[in-house]
């Protein structure tokens, strides 16, 4: 059995004041989904604050939450550091996004079911093949021209678009969460925030049913 979730980076929280979080170890991954604590949320956002709205030259330092987040509202496009954590319950082999993955990229994944690879990020650093209809994906590959040794999780190809759809609709519980997160911790800023997350983390858009071409 296949377990794939959308996954974003948990966030150093230690000098974290700016709302309630969970107390989670910082760089590894939680799952975005309707079941996530209102902790949790607090500590998804924490990181997209974080990670959208480092100061630079000029730049006043964060104050408080309604900052925070209107700092995260102003940026060109959120970026979300994460990905898909795929798991094989059959074999126990898990593959998870690398460094410089980005959720915002999840539909991409529909490109491989197309027939395309797609680049997973690294340290580690998964490597994704086709073999007729079947994925094969590998953890960790230390050297991009050579296959990497072990077990793959492999996928068949055409499945993508249902695993996907799976996937979107842990991004839409979050989203959700989101909302009533933001309504009572920023209400002013709650359906500016909702929009942007949706629209930057290409949430809400319609996946197709098939694997085919697709829009962007």
């Amino acid at each position: 059995m296949l377990i794939v979730n959308a996954v974003l980076e948990t966030p150093d929280t230690v000098d974290f004041s700016f709302w309630p979080v969970a107390g989670l170890p910082p760089s590894q991954f939680m799952a975005l989904s309707s079941s996530m604590s209102p902790l949790d949320v607090g500590s998804a956002l924490a990181m997209l604050a974080d990670y959208n709205s480092r100061t630079g030259e000029g730049d006043r330092p964060l104050t408080d939450a309604s900052e925070a987040i209107r700092r995260l509202l102003e940026t060109d496009k959120v970026i979300a550091p994460g990905g898909l954590h795929v798991h094989d319950t059959r074999t126990n082999v898990t593959v998870q996004p690398g460094c410089c993955s980005g959720l915002e990229d999840w539909r991409e994944w529909l490109d491989v079911a197309d027939g395309e690879t797609l680049w997973l990020g690294h340290d580690p650093s998964p490597r994704l093949e086709h073999a007729g209809e079947v994925v094969q994906l590998w953890p960790d590959s230390a050297d991009g021209q050579e296959t990497p040794s072990g077990q793959p999780i492999e996928i068949v190809a055409g499945d993508l678009p249902g695993i996907l759809h799976t996937v979107q609709e842990g991004l839409q519980g979050f989203l959700s969460l989101t909302k009533q997160w933001a309504t009572r911790h920023v209400p002013t800023l709650a359906e500016d925030l909702a929009a942007r997350l949706d629209e930057d983390l290409a949430i809400s858009a319609p996946l197709p049913t098939t694997s085919g071409p697709h829009a962007p």
